[in-house]
């Protein structure tokens, strides 16, 4: 596996937390020093591990709002 490094920009929001203490975030991350995405993924405590999620740019996260502000829950 390749190294990579990230750096959370900006801490958005906790969407859920798990008994063993790892938490669903969205956060502002920047990928290998490149620009910023929104990100939504777990996390373990002190963001010390990972796990798999999804990264969206600004213009995935709008369409996302769209497509969320036209559900019905």
């Amino acid at each position: 596996m390749s190294d990579f490094k990230f750096e959370i920009k900006k801490e958005i929001g906790v969407l859920s937390e798990s008994t063993k203490g790892w938490q669903k975030e969205m956060n502002l991350i920047s990928w290998n020093e490149k620009e910023a995405k929104y990100d939504v993924r777990d996390w373990g405590p002190n963001h010390e591990k990972m796990g798999k999620g999804v990264t969206l740019s600004v213009e995935e996260l709008k369409k996302l709002r769209e497509i969320l502000n036209g559900m019905d829950l």
